[in-house]
Parts: C-alpha cells; structure tokens; sequence
C-alpha cells in the first residue's frame, strides 16, 4: 500500500512519517538548513506478513505545490495531516481539494500535535475537519488526535494503516503492460542511471526491454530494487526503483514513463471529464490556459470547450485539453489543472481518450463515443462502442486506450461477442452484425447473378458501397474471405462470386459446351491442346479459347497451362494417381517419370499437370521429387475412378535379375 501525506506546510507531515517508520525523509540539505520538505521523501513500515506500507511524504508549502501532486498519483491512502494549534490552513484546503479532484477515497485525517493545546482545542479542529471532510470523497474517513512527540494515538494510527494495508483490494497487475511514473531520477557509480518511481500497471524484472514515454528511448532493466533491497519483480502499487541500460541521466526526467511499447503513443491532444473547483470566482472558457499536473508530469495546455460554452465552479464537462508539448496519457488517468501563473488549483479531470480527433469532436457520434468511455469497465466500454459504432471498434486504439495485453482483450471480445475483422486494422464488430452482412453478402451475390448471368462476379469495392459502406476495405475484404474459407463464395482478384456460378448459362453457350464436353472427356488424361482441338472440331480457336476461359471460372473445366483445359473430374483422378503414387513408396516421394509411368501419358504433359497441381498446393516439388501436401478431395472432388497404386520396382541387387522373354524367330 502506498501512503502519501497532505496538508499546510510546518504541520508536522515529515516527523509522523518518522515516528511510523524510523526515517526522516528530508535528504536534501537545504530542506534539513531550512528545516522545511521541499521535495518527495520516502519511507517504508514493513508488516509482520513481509509486506511494506510505502510513503511519500509531500512537502506543505504552496511554492512546491508541483512537488506535492507528483507525490499524490498513484497512491492508495492519503493522511491529510491538520496541526492542532494552527487548525485548517490555505494549503490544507488547497491539498484536500486536489485529493479529491484525484478521486482519492481512501484516507485518514490526522490532527498533530496535540501536545502543544488542551483537550477544548483538539475537539474544535477535530470538528472543524469533519466538517471540512464532508463535502469530499473522504467524507468517511477517520479523524485521529496525535503527538508524535508524546507518542500519544500513535499506536492507533499504526493499527488502522495496517487494517488498511490488510483489506486493501491488490491492484490489477495481470492483463495489463508495465506502467511506472518516474519521480526522481540520478546516477549510482558502476549502475549507471537509476530512477525510482510507482508502478502503475503491470509487473517489471530485470532484463524486460522498455521504453521511456514520451520521448521514445529504448531501454533495459538491469535490477529492480524496493526499499534498497534487489528485488526479482515489481508489481501495481509497489514503489521501486529501477536501474536502466541505454539512457542517459540527462535523457531521462521526472515526468517521464517508463513503459512496455505497445504503449508508447504519446499525444498532445486527449478528450477528458473536468471538474472546475467549486471556490473558483469565475467559470472556465474556451481555450483558458492552464498546467496540467498527470502522474509525475507538469505539461501547460489549453481547455477547449464548445464554442460558447463554459464551465461555471463546481460544474463538470467533457472538454477537449490541447496540450503545448507530448505527453503519455491512457484512459482513467487523473489530472489537475492550475491556473497559468500555477499559482492556484483551477480543477481537475479523467482522461477519456487520450488520443482525440481534433476535427467532429462536438458530433452526436462523438459525444456517444466519449459516453461509452465513461463507462466503469473496459468491458461495459466495449458493450457500448459495440453497439454505437458503425464503423466498428478500432480493436488496436481500444487496447492502447485500456492498457489491455493481446490475451485479456481476446478473452474480454469473446465474453462481448465481438469478431474481429482485417488484419493490418483490426475492426470490432458484433456477432449479430457479422452474421447479418454475410447473409446479406450472399443474398446480394445471389441476386447479382440472376441479373448479369454473365458477369464473372461483383466488385468488392462495389458490395462494400452497396452492404456496409461504414466499414474498412480491409475489414470488409477480411468478411469475405471468411466466406470464401467456407467455400461459399468465391474471390477472384477484385470481384467475388458464388461457387458454381457458370457465365455460360445461355444457349449458344450450352451448345458449345455439348459440343466441346464430350471430346474432352474422350481424351481422358491427354487433353488436346486449344489449337488441336478447335481443329478437331472445326471451330475457330479463339471462340474456343474464349468459351474455355468463360467456363472456367464456373470451376467446372479448368485451366491447367495456357494453351490446355481439363474438366474437374479428369483433373481428381490424375490428383488421385498421383496420392497413390506417393503411397507407393516408402518416403512418400515421388518423381515426374514416376507419375508418367502411372498415368501413361508423356513426359512433358505429365510435368504441366504436376506443376498445376503444385499451384493447388495438393502436391509440393523437393528438388527433383514431389510429395503429397494438402487431401485433394477438399479441392477437385471425388475421383471418378480410383486408380490402383502402381506397383513399387525391386532395388537395385535384391533378388535375381528378371527373366528376359524368349526371342523366337521366324525363320
């Protein structure tokens, strides 16, 4: 569990941690001269069960207000720390308002030094804290009167951090890439650079290759360590530091990410949920400038609301923040803004997309978008994108946007029932959807044949217009070729057909075929070529060659070089020679000679047609052999005559030479 510390400078933040943890937290020597937190300080209270209560200690005065929201992200509890003599001061209310502003629902409010007042005043603040309490998300949280100097409701205070520590749900670590915000960065002698910072998301071990974000420096980790120990991994929520190969200590800086790279995509435009404070005097307009505080980073930017729009204190709105330099954001990230001098707190937010269009950002679709995003899981996100999107969900930008891994999102599609579609751009769509377009798909094919029976097919350019316009090219082709696996269409280069569609469904066509069939099929494994064969029937050739390529796209003659054409079920029975050649020998390899042999036809023909059946991938040449590669059936149908297997020749020396025939003479 990570604690950090809140509230008005000189009221005793720094000397509770130590009492809780044995270590002062101011390191630097200034802030030891001045007798003041500056920067971050850090501690640890390990627990009986081995686990550690990690804290950040934030300095109180209003000039390092930077320092302290770098402190405060990523943190599971929060002690809002109130002095009993001095009571609510401007920076406790400055820090409340940014816990809240964070969404920081867990807490404690700690009066200190209670030694220095008597009881009246310690009830007073006490009140006087509940009260201020009420109106945030800490409104339950426990009041405790402490001293760390008398020891007084120390024990109390340790007890109720360790029942925190205890009941404290574990972040989600599993189904999500490495995240970890750099809070101090520095150099150890024979390490090289060393940054420690909060692990966001996911787990870390030496050796993982990373990324710092947003600048796009590729690093390695060479050790992990949590509270100065070496450490094989780090998980969400824990503090440690890294020591990274491949940057230099001026290369990398507060601010900055270290992460895994799938989620490396800085931006400097995000659409967000913003929350003006309530104390504020006037309401935020269009293009206001502000410093956005998210993790450990401080970027200026700008708010762009609707043109006329504005938000009065106290309200909230979605609003789009322009950002004057990258920064690496992902939805659900906190946020807070301050005003351009950074002098007071204006608000805070949540990051809905953090990788907007610029243009169309106020249209109904993207309003419903951005209504989705706001949904309270990734999974309740999908649900209404599935069922908003016409296009379909960007499955690569919705994985970013959710810092989800390859194998969480698939079970979470699976569970949403969404397929996916394309492979360069991976479309969502639901499987009602899916199913409905590849019926239409088949219905509208279906209907294209019946009105230009001789067209060899549609367009796919053409079908996407006419069925699903709102989808990809590389989605809608994705579809087809599903439908095409399933042999119920057919896709020819740019157009697509049903199986079996014949463009010669006409009469003078039909005549020719009655003509031409009969003769092919008498030639059996020895087809003519296209100018024998126009000879034999007297036709000119290229009225021939024109019917046979025509048909040939109904898949019931096929063209297996360029000048010869074989029908379908000639084409299964030499397929089926050839498998029974294969089976025939003991490597399952068989040579052209082989199959000339089997099939009785010439050296040259027999090369053509194992070639053709090579583009079929039913065989696959090895050097000077052949081997069976896919069943044949699956592509040209039944043999008409299952061939018998031709008999294997004896090698070389292993029985007696054969008999040669009598030579009998005539005389």
């Amino acid at each position: 569990m990570i604690v950090a510390t809140a509230g008005h400078i000189d009221h005793g933040k720094t000397l509770l941690v130590k009492t809780l943890t044995g270590v002062d937290t101011d390191r630097l020597p200034e802030e030891k001269a001045r007798g003041i937190s500056i920067d971050l300080g850090f501690a640890y209270l390990p627990l009986a069960d081995g686990r550690l209560i990690g804290f950040v200690d934030v300095p109180g005065h209003e000039r390092f207000i930077r320092n302290m929201l770098a402190g405060v992200c990523g943190i599971d509890f929060a002690l809002l720390v109130v002095a009993a003599d001095d009571g609510v001061m401007p920076q406790t209310l400055e820090h409340l308002h940014i816990l809240d502003l964070l969404n920081v629902t867990r807490g404690a409010a700690v009066i200190t030094k209670t030694d220095r007042v008597d009881g009246v005043r310690t009830e007073q603040v006490v009140d006087n804290v509940r009260m201020l309490l009420a109106s945030t998300r800490l409104a339950a949280a426990p009041v405790l009167a402490v001293s760390a100097v008398s020891g007084a409701g120390m024990a109390e205070l340790r007890q109720l951090l360790m029942r925190e520590a205890a009941v404290l749900a574990q972040r989600q670590s599993a189904g999500q890439h490495f995240r970890y915000a750099i809070d101090r960065v520095f150099s150890v002698a024979g390490s090289g650079t060393v940054v420690t910072g909060t692990v966001f998301n996911g787990t870390v071990k030496s050796g993982d290759k990373l990324m710092i974000s947003p600048a796009g420096l590729e690093v390695r980790v060479r050790g992990v360590q949590i509270q100065g120990k070496s450490a094989e991994q780090a998980a969400a929520g824990q503090r440690c530091a890294l020591n990274l190969t491949g940057a230099e200590l001026a290369s990398v800086s507060r601010g900055d990410w270290v992460l895994a790279p799938a989620i490396h995509r800085p931006t400097q435009r995000f659409d967000a949920r913003i929350t003006a404070l309530a104390a504020e005097q006037q309401a935020l307009k269009h293009w206001t400038p502000v410093h956005l505080h998210l993790a450990t980073a401080n970027v200026t930017a700008r708010i762009a609301i609707r043109r006329g729009a504005a938000i009065a204190p106290g309200s909230t709105a979605i609003v789009q923040i322009v950002l004057d330099k990258p920064l690496a954001a992902l939805h659900g990230d906190r946020f807070i803004l301050r005003d351009q001098s950074a002098s007071r707190t204006l608000g805070g937010g949540v990051v809905l997309d953090p990788f907007a269009p610029a243009a169309r950002r106020g249209s109904a679709e993207r309003l419903a978008v951005l209504a989705a995003l706001e949904k309270p899981t990734p999974a309740d996100a999908l649900a209404a994108l599935a069922g908003e999107s016409g296009q379909g969900i960007d499955l690569a930008h919705f994985e970013t946007v959710f810092n989800l891994l390859p194998e969480r999102a698939a079970q979470m599609y699976a569970q949403a029932g969404i397929v996916q579609l394309g492979k360069e751009n991976r479309i969502g769509i639901t499987q009602a959807r899916h199913a409905a377009l590849r019926q239409a798909t088949l219905a509208h094919l279906q209907e294209f044949h019946r009105a230009q029976p001789q067209a060899a097919g549609q367009e796919t350019e053409t079908m996407r217009s006419a069925l699903a316009a709102d989808l990809s090219a590389d989605a809608h082709t994705s579809l087809l070729r599903g439908l095409a696996d399933e042999r119920k269409l057919e896709l020819s280069s740019s157009s697509a057909r049903l199986p079996g569609h014949n463009l010669t469904a006409n009469s003078a066509d039909e005549k020719l075929w009655q003509t031409i069939h009969p003769v092919l099929q008498a030639a059996g494994f020895n087809s003519p070529p296209l100018r024998d064969l126009a000879t034999q029937l007297k036709l000119k050739e290229a009225i021939v060659k024109d019917f046979l390529h025509r048909k040939a796209k109904g898949g019931e003659i096929m063209k297996v070089s360029a000048e010869r054409f074989y029908p379908r079920t000639t084409l299964a029975t030499l397929a089926a020679i050839a498998q029974a050649t294969a089976q025939a020998q003991a490597n399952g390899q068989f040579t052209a000679a082989q199959y000339r042999d089997a099939t009785g036809i010439g050296r040259g023909l027999a090369i053509e047609i194992l070639e053709f059946l090579d583009t079929l991938s039913i065989t696959q040449r090895i050097g000077d052999a052949r081997k069976m590669r896919k069943d044949f059936v699956p592509i040209l149908g039944e043999a008409s005559i299952p061939p018998k297997p031709p008999a294997p020749k004896a090698a070389a020396g292993s029985g007696p030479p054969p008999r040669r025939p009598i030579q009998h003479s005539r005389r």
